[in-house]
């Protein structure tokens, strides 16, 4: 644009600013989300272990800080979205009646009516704010978008560890059939201190998942929030994986064999 057009300051100031079009603004908010990602992706708590049989034979449990990965996110993408085609559904139908006006009020963006957009009800509030200046024009919204993110995504945390086998109970369990004891604790001891660790872990987890969602949406990151997170979260868990597998082989030496 600075080459083509006569106006640099103006070609400039679109380039950053453009509302139709990515822009340069947009490109750095995602770069930054995913630098502050990977960022906390290593932040947590490594417990001491050792063998309850085996003197000398020591290690670590990893307490990571996204401690439900991604999973949280997912999981409040889909009440989302089962929300969104439950009230278009119904708003197509009845478009009058004032419980379906209280789910949600839908309004075409293009002439086909492929497209629609929430404009009130329960669907709009929990629907990002589009820009700058929708949180300025409606501040309720964003702050009960932001509430909604936090609260959902830690909820959902907590139940996920609970059926998935990740719970206090469930990993007390895995290190006793592996016979291991937290060291410097007694081995009936082992829930209670792992549930000093594991809810926070899942919880606060989750609510800085959906924090980072709800900045990235608000910085206008390009795509969306959501799926900023799953992207890297799925990368660095393909990563992790490479990186465990080129342990086990013996080192990076092992690519070249």
């Amino acid at each position: 644009m600075l080459i083509t057009r006569q106006d640099k300051v103006r070609a400039l100031r679109e380039a950053f600013y453009r509302q139709n079009l990515p822009n340069v603004t947009n490109l750095l908010a995602t770069v930054l989300v995913f630098l502050v990602v990977i960022y906390f992706q290593g932040f947590r708590v490594d417990l001491p272990v050792k063998y309850s049989k085996l003197r000398g034979q020591e290690g670590s449990y990893p307490i990571k800080l996204f401690y439900t990965s991604n999973i949280p996110i997912i999981l409040q993408t889909a009440l989302v979205s089962n929300l969104y085609f439950f009230s278009q559904l119904m708003y197509k139908r009845f478009p009058n009646n004032l419980l379906v006006g209280l789910l949600g009020t839908w309004q075409q963006v293009d002439e086909s009516g492929a497209n629609s957009i929430p404009i009130s009800g329960l669907a709009y509030y929990v629907s990002p704010p589009h820009s700058l200046m929708d949180i300025v024009s409606d501040p309720f919204h964003a702050i009960f978008y932001l509430l909604f993110i936090l609260v959902s995504c830690a909820l959902f945390s907590k139940i996920w560890i609970q059926v998935s086998g990740s719970s206090p109970q469930d990993v007390a369990k895995q290190l006793q059939e592996q016979g291991m004891v937290i060291k410097s604790h007694r081995e009936t001891s082992v829930v209670k201190v792992l549930k000093r660790y594991i809810p926070i872990a899942a919880a606060f987890g989750g609510m800085c998942i959906g924090a980072l969602t709800v900045v990235a949406d608000f910085m206008g990151a390009i795509g969306s929030g959501t799926g900023i997170l799953l992207a890297v979260t799925i990368i660095f868990q393909y990563f992790e994986m490479f990186v465990k597998e080129q342990q086990a082989e013996g080192g990076f030496a092992g690519l070249f064999q």
